[in-house]
């Protein structure tokens, strides 16, 4: 397993550069408009999902935990802030770990805020 990379914080934090070289185990702060609400996972951890885009024009999808953390009121057009870890997809990526650390992970944990208010 590679070694936890910190967090990347430029412009769309760094994923269009991680994409384009298919990088994986990243933490990214970026932000986007939530393009598309998508159902819960309910498979293992109940996971909120919805497709975001940033200014550079890359959808990811956000995977937010709701067994961890509180449900995000999100809506399509809605603009959020977010960090979390990034793995590559050929369809942009995902970002998970969006909620405190869990299990005392040496990460530094992730969030979603959306009107000023934070979700973690």
């Amino acid at each position: 397993m590679p070694a936890k990379r910190p967090a990347v914080s430029v412009g769309d934090g760094g994923i269009s550069e991680l994409f384009r070289k298919q990088q994986s185990d990243t933490w990214v702060e970026a932000s986007g408009t939530i393009k598309k609400v998508l159902s819960d996972d309910t498979t293992g951890d109940k996971h909120q999902r919805f497709i975001v885009r940033l200014d550079s024009d890359i959808e990811v999808l956000i995977a937010h935990n709701i067994d961890t953390a509180q449900r995000v009121p999100a809506r399509e057009g809605d603009k959020i802030t977010f960090r979390g870890e990034y793995e590559y997809t050929d369809k942009g990526g995902t970002v998970h770990f969006t909620h405190a650390p869990k299990f005392k992970r040496k990460d530094p944990g992730g969030w979603i805020e959306l009107d000023g208010k934070r979700y973690e």
